[in-house]
Order: C-alpha cells, then sequence, then structure tokens
C-alpha cells in the first residue's frame, strides 16, 4: 500500500523543527547554569530551591545535557519522526520531485 503522505514535507518539517530547537540550546543552557548558580545562594531555603531544581531539571529533559537525558525529549521526538519515515517511500519522493524539477525532452 502507498503512503499519500510526502515524506519530503515530513522531513522538511522535522528539520525546521530541529533548526528552532539548535538556536533555543544556548539560551536555554545559560537559563540552566544561572539556574545552577542560583542553587548555590546561601541559606536558601528548600521551597526556593526546589523550583530552581526544577527549572534545571525541565531543561534537561528539553535538551539534554544530563545523564538521564542526554539526547533531550525534543530532539528523541525529532529522531523518533525520522526513523519512522519509511526508507523506500523517501527515496521515491525524492525522484518523484527530482523529475519535477527537470524538464522532459518530449
Amino acid at each position: 500500500m502507498p503512503i499519500k503522505w510526502n515524506t519530503l514535507k515530513v522531513t522538511e518539517a522535522a528539520d525546521m523543527v530541529e533548526d528552532f530547537l539548535n538556536q533555543a540550546v544556548e539560551p536555554l543552557e545559560c537559563a540552566r547554569n544561572v539556574a545552577r548558580e542560583a542553587l548555590k545562594i546561601d541559606n536558601l531555603p528548600q521551597y526556593i530551591s526546589d523550583g530552581f531544581n526544577r527549572v534545571v531539571s525541565d531543561i534537561d529533559r528539553a535538551i539534554g545535557g544530563s545523564q538521564w537525558e542526554p539526547v533531550g525529549r525534543i530532539k528523541a521526538g525529532i529522531m523518533h519522526v525520522r526513523d519512522n519515515i519509511p526508507s523506500a517511500a523517501l527515496k521515491s519522493d525524492q525522484v518523484k520531485q527530482k523529475q519535477g524539477e527537470q524538464q522532459s525532452l518530449m
């Protein structure tokens, strides 16, 4: 049964998501570093440190970088999308696209 959805558009969307994620990584890493430094403030009450720990944990889950979330859930989602695109269908769509760009001799 042929695939009715365009694998090239899915690949393009995954690329765009990954590009935006890559743009967001550095600011999120900076935020994580600030939250970690805030945890070193003297006499910080636990109810405040819990909030900073949550920020660190949420950033780790989103972009990775910890021993528990080395890849990050967003990038793992992108990888899941790419891994589930049937390679034969992708090759077929690439051929169709290439043929569409070439002028026919007849």
